[in-house]
């Protein structure tokens, strides 16, 4: 099985656990002489091997991605989405202070305090579009990654 296939299954099984549970707190009570539409441990007893089944796929995917180093650099897939972790923090804050500092401020009258940008915004956005295609450029590696690696066990 590729990692992507073991991406897409844990994401189905988190989202199957969560109907599950859904589907547990909606039985657990009912009016007094009424039945539940669905038996609660039946459930749980689904929900618990889903978890199990989650626990496997993710321990065999940190695994693979702590273990596969990528060609041209040596890093971990995991090291790989750190630094794609970092640079989208990096990118969303240069970002909001590009957006601060190019504020315009309306004044009525000359006698109205002006504000002044203290930071030249030209070369912040350049280094802003600098960073998102190195992003752009990390996840596509990363998505390679993916589809092209076989998922430890």
């Amino acid at each position: 099985m590729k990692l992507a296939e073991a991406l897409a299954i844990r994401k189905d099984t988190q989202k199957r656990i969560e109907q599950l549970k859904s589907r547990i707190l909606n039985n657990v009570r009912v009016q007094e002489g009424d039945s539940p539409s669905e038996e609660p441990k039946e459930l749980m007893k689904e929900m618990d091997a889903c978890l199990n089944t989650l626990f496997a796929l993710i321990f065999k995917i940190n695994k693979t991605n702590m273990n596969t180093i990528t060609e041209g650099r040596a890093l971990t897939i995991t090291e790989m989405m750190a630094e794609r972790d970092i640079l989208s923090m990096r990118i969303t804050s240069l970002r909001e202070i590009f957006n601060k500092a190019s504020e315009s401020q309306e004044r009525y009258s000359r006698s109205e305090i002006k504000m002044v940008t203290t930071i030249d915004i030209k070369p912040l956005s350049k280094k802003i579009d600098d960073l998102s295609k190195r992003l752009r450029e990390l996840d596509m590696k990363i998505q390679t990654l993916n589809f092209t690696t076989e998922l430890m066990e």
